[in-house]
């Protein structure tokens, strides 16, 4: 069992870690690393049933797929970002691979304010906002900002490393309890 929890997570942060390169380098998480991944993820959990088994792969992957299709329905995100999550529940499961998208979130949102407050500056940030607050308690409900005021919202948000951490954060939680 040891052997296949660590022959599953050698290749799914393999993945991830080539989709960090290409996501923090070029801003695109390429097919060639997500579709061949999925495919390994159903592979690996068929070969070795102790790792939840095809079914519960599946359920991972169509789970974190189609919270990630809605994702990109609503928010700005990448085709590449929804892949390379479906390939993490791919290989992790329903369970895992969902505690493992939150985590990615929290990380993506934790680095996306990073990023947005080392370019703009925490004061100005701050500024911004209560002046934009003002203006709702003014106009007594809310007031869409300019396009202007969405501009140092329009940031790249790294989802790869994210989701590296994310995994390594989920696939460590049994070793931990040895």
């Amino acid at each position: 069992m040891e052997s296949e929890v660590i022959i599953r997570g050698a290749c799914l942060l393999g993945l991830l870690l080539v989709a960090t390169y290409t996501d923090v380098r070029a801003h695109k998480i390429y097919n060639w690393t997500t579709y061949p991944g999925i495919l390994l993820g159903f592979l690996l959990n068929w070969y070795f049933p102790d790792l939840g088994g095809f079914q519960n792969s599946f359920s991972g992957f169509l789970a974190c797929g189609l919270i990630m299709i809605v994702c990109f329905l609503l928010f700005d995100i990448g085709g590449g970002d929804v892949k390379l999550i479906a390939m993490m529940g791919a290989f992790l499961g329903l369970y895992d691979g969902i505690e493992a998208l939150l985590i990615t979130f929290i990380f993506g949102s934790v680095m996306g304010m990073v990023i947005l407050i080392w370019q703009c500056g925490f004061w100005h940030l701050i500024s911004k906002i209560t002046e934009h607050l003002q203006l709702v308690f003014k106009a007594k409900g809310w007031v869409s900002p300019t396009d202007e005021e969405r501009e140092p919202l329009k940031r790249w948000l790294f989802l790869a490393p994210s989701a590296f951490a994310a995994a390594v954060i989920v696939m460590s939680e049994p070793w931990m309890n040895l």
